[in-house]
């Protein structure tokens, strides 16, 4: 009983030691808790099962069947210049007044013959229509040529005769008469020979009037070139004077008459066309204006993309593609002004069926695109877009040693959709070997390296030796 009073005693001691252990320490928990050490706090463990992240990757390893795959191809990297564009959407026009040209009637008559159609292909001097002649004016005209010859041909033998009497039997003043009279009616013939020359009659039909057969039908003929006659009208030149030009061939557009209609003169028979000199109409906006203008002004070369352009059957094209003018008015509805760059097509032609067509390179209404250069970039290196890959804000290449490639973090100064110019601030120097494309693909493959945690450039045999990369 008594030992039993005791550890009660004690127990109840120690209740009241440990009581106020506790309340000193909560009365005076200002002084001592900042000496105690942070706290660490402790990962949580992994569960089973899951895998530890490794360390990213910045290198990759491709045997040469995956380069083959690939199609990869590494070359070095060299510094040059480079000219910053703009792209500026356009289109394949005609160029006015050298494209197309009309065919008109040189009088009123009759649609009688049409010796070319639509497709077909003429040269300057081939028959186009036949006329039937049924201007009363063209019929006076033929009349007053043949009673003016007659004429000249009388006053000539009356000249003949006076001067074979002698100046002595006649006065002087009989022999000026008739000298003036000729001259008055070689005039008027001249007149009349020309004003049936304009109406589409030959130099022999002409001729034919003045011996006294009349002409019924005339021919209209295919122009000449505008560099040979610039003032002559379509059908003004007739086929015996017009110059031969083996290298102009016009194709028939369109017809604008039909066999037996009756046409007025100067009445629109047909069009022509010769795609040969043709126009790329670019269409800017306004703002784009100030670099169009200095490239015209300083005659800058203009790159030009062609759509739907099968090059590799064409000779290549050398031309210097360079603004020739800007538009000064804005269309309402695109809001857009155009640029025009001057086009020197190409062509072939093949014989079908007896007949020659022609077929152009290059026509109207084709999709093309125009790389207008604003600005030099020196002393820089550019890349194909496909070599260059994104991860966000970086932008990465590609370094090939041996089979291992590594990545290169680079700083792009501009881009296209052809190119990449990259800076050169010592993150890539020149020389080294660069993958020129299949960027995302080998930024994927370095991806799931990194994710899987394989070790670069380790190889394990079949007997268990481990070799290091090389």
């Amino acid at each position: 009983m008594l030992n039993a009073l005791v550890r009660f005693v004690r127990g109840m001691l120690m209740v009241a030691v440990l009581g106020g252990l506790i309340t000193a320490a909560t009365w005076y928990r200002d002084l001592w808790l900042p000496l105690l050490p942070p706290p660490v706090d402790k990962p949580p463990a992994a569960a089973s099962g899951d895998e530890q992240p490794a360390a990213r990757a910045e290198v990759l390893e491709l045997s040469p069947q995956a380069r083959a795959n690939l199609k990869l191809v590494a070359r070095p990297a060299k510094l040059s210049n480079y000219w910053r564009s703009i792209i500026v959407p356009g289109e394949i026009m005609d160029r006015p007044g050298l494209s197309d040209r009309g065919v008109t009637s040189p009088a009123v008559g009759v649609v009688t013959q049409i010796h070319a159609f639509p497709g077909d292909t003429v040269r300057p001097g081939d028959r186009l229509f036949t006329l039937r002649l049924v201007s009363e004016y063209i019929h006076n005209t033929q009349s007053e040529l043949f009673k003016v010859t007659r004429e000249i041909e009388f006053e000539t033998e009356k000249r003949q005769r006076l001067a074979q009497i002698g100046e002595g039997a006649i006065p002087q003043v009989r022999l000026i008469e008739v000298d003036q009279q000729l001259r008055r009616l070689q005039a008027a013939s001249e007149s009349y020979r020309q004003d049936l020359l304009t109406r589409g009659l030959s130099l022999d039909q002409i001729a034919q009037v003045a011996a006294g057969t009349f002409v019924a039908t005339v021919d209209v003929v295919a122009p000449p070139p505008l560099a040979l006659s610039p003032s002559a009208s379509a059908v003004s030149v007739p086929a015996a004077t017009a110059a031969p030009a083996p290298d102009i061939v016009y194709e028939v557009q369109e017809l604008k008459v039909d066999l037996g209609t009756q046409v007025q003169a100067g009445q629109l028979l047909g069009m022509l066309s010769n795609h040969g000199t043709l126009y790329i109409a670019g269409h800017a906006f306004k703002r784009e204006a100030t670099s169009l203008e200095r490239a015209a002004q300083d005659r800058w070369p203009i790159r030009v993309e062609f759509a739907e352009d099968d090059a590799a059957s064409w000779p290549t094209l050398d031309q210097i593609f360079e603004i020739r003018h800007l538009s000064n008015t804005v269309d309402p509805t695109s809001r857009t002004f155009d640029c025009f760059v001057p086009l020197a097509n190409q062509s072939r032609s093949y014989a079908k069926d007896g007949k020659t067509f022609v077929v152009w390179r290059f026509r109207p209404g084709q999709r093309v695109r125009l790389h207008v250069p604003v600005e030099e970039l020196k002393e820089v290196i550019v890349l194909p877009a496909e070599a260059v890959v994104r991860e966000g804000p970086e932008a990465y290449v590609f370094r090939q040693n041996g089979d291992l490639f590594d990545r290169r973090p680079v700083r792009v100064l501009h881009e296209d959709r052809l190119n990449v110019v990259i800076a050169n601030d010592g993150s890539v120097a020149p020389g080294w070997y660069l993958a020129q494309g299949s960027a995302a693909s080998l930024n994927r493959v370095l991806k799931a390296q990194s994710a899987s945690g394989t070790p670069v450039g380790v190889h394990v045999h079949a007997d268990g030796t481990v070799h290091g990369a090389h």
